[in-house]
């Protein structure tokens, strides 16, 4: 469990943040501060993981609280969010090391997906005696070759997997085949193929067997052929 605490001196923003936090699992809320002094107390009196921080406070900005907070437990991740845009401000904010700095007004869907990278990048270094080059890339948003952005149910590594395997066949293969091949499902499969058609570099035909159904044969699309 993830223990958080919130720090920001409007109070209604701090529960919007907190609901926000309170639908994903395996993080906790154990308190909320409304100025720095505040927040150093709780640090002190609970397990905090994960800092949810303002930059403008009543008593401190919050790029001078990271160093404090930091002197208590330098172990302690932080998360920006904040309506600050001035190029000074943030940019020694991002030289603090902080995970993830969001703009204000934050949208759900932005801050649920910061807080889920997180999850998994503790998860991983827990998990991990050593890190290697992906885990780097990942974190620090580096694309890999070959690996583009795909839309929600096609994951980047499965399809550049399909793709390769499409590419080293000239007959074509059905989506059963195709699932064997990489260890999936044939509706995975199919899923990844059709989305390959709508994307221009595959195409299917309907190949008619002695018995049974047709089945759709998919291969790469030349733009000789």
């Amino acid at each position: 469990m993830i223990h958080v605490i919130i720090v920001e001196d409007d109070y209604r923003i701090a529960n919007i943040h907190e609901e926000f936090l309170n639908k994903i699992a395996g993080v906790k809320v154990v308190g909320k501060a409304l100025n720095g002094q505040q927040a150093l107390q709780l640090i002190k009196e609970e397990t905090v993981q994960l800092v949810i921080l303002d930059i403008y406070m009543p008593d401190i900005l919050g790029s001078k609280l990271i160093q404090e907070i930091r002197e208590i437990d330098q172990n302690i991740d932080i998360i920006m969010i904040s309506a600050a845009t001035e190029t000074e401000i943030v940019g020694d904010v991002i030289r603090t090391g902080v995970f993830d700095y969001i703009i204000k007004p934050v949208k759900m869907e932005r801050f649920i997906e910061t807080i889920e990278k997180y999850k998994k990048v503790k998860e991983n270094l827990e998990a991990s005696k050593d890190i290697d080059q992906s885990f780097l890339d990942d974190y620090f948003g580096v694309k890999k070759p070959g690996i583009v952005d795909t839309p929600k149910g096609i994951d980047p590594l499965t399809l550049q997997k399909i793709k390769e395997n499409m590419y080293e066949t000239e007959i074509g293969m059905t989506a059963e085949e195709m699932g064997t091949r990489i260890g999936v499902s044939r509706t995975t499969a199919r899923r990844y193929l059709e989305y390959l058609i709508s994307t221009g570099e595959v195409i299917a035909e309907l190949e008619y067997g002695i018995v049974g159904r047709p089945e759709r044969k998919y291969r790469p699309y030349k733009k000789d052929a």
